[in-house]
């Protein structure tokens, strides 16, 4: 998945000495713990490097981080194909024109309610809560809920 717009609401708070923050949904986090639990592989990509995004990842056990990548099909192919993944396993979700075609080659393409209009013509589904708010919960919960295992745990 995308991380600014997707995992957060797509704000970069900058220090004055440079340092950035972002603000994650714990929401979001324990869906992907759920989705590790059922050794179901996650993956950032994100267009541009981000220590705010690497530490959340390390608490998340996220799998795969790519940042500094702006070809994101390009770089999500690479690690399907790294995985032994087709396209017709692999979900991704994006906000933005640079996710489009992330979107379109995966076999379940998603976006939030307040993504650009190349992303929402791409997707197969929309989030019903918004990047930074729950979204990624949303898609996570599908997946486990196709898996039979929704629900507390």
């Amino acid at each position: 998945m995308d991380v600014d717009g997707v995992l957060t609401d797509g704000s970069i708070y900058v220090a004055a000495d440079g340092s950035e923050s972002k603000r994650f949904s714990v929401l979001d986090g324990l869906g992907i713990v759920r989705l590790h639990r059922l050794g179901i592989a996650t993956a950032w990509i994100s267009g541009r490097p981000s220590d705010a995004t690497l530490s959340r990842a390390t608490e998340l056990k996220v799998g795969h981080v790519i940042l500094g990548r702006s070809d994101k099909r390009e770089a999500l192919m690479e690690l399907a194909a790294k995985l032994g993944f087709s396209s017709s396993e692999v979900c991704y979700m994006g906000d933005d024109d640079i996710d489009t075609p992330a979107i379109e080659w995966a076999g379940i393409g998603a976006t939030v309610p307040d993504a650009l209009p190349s992303a929402f013509a791409a997707a197969d589904y929309m989030a019903r809560r918004k990047g930074g708010a729950g979204a990624v919960r949303d898609i996570c919960e599908k997946i486990l809920a196709a898996r039979g295992a929704a629900g507390p745990g």
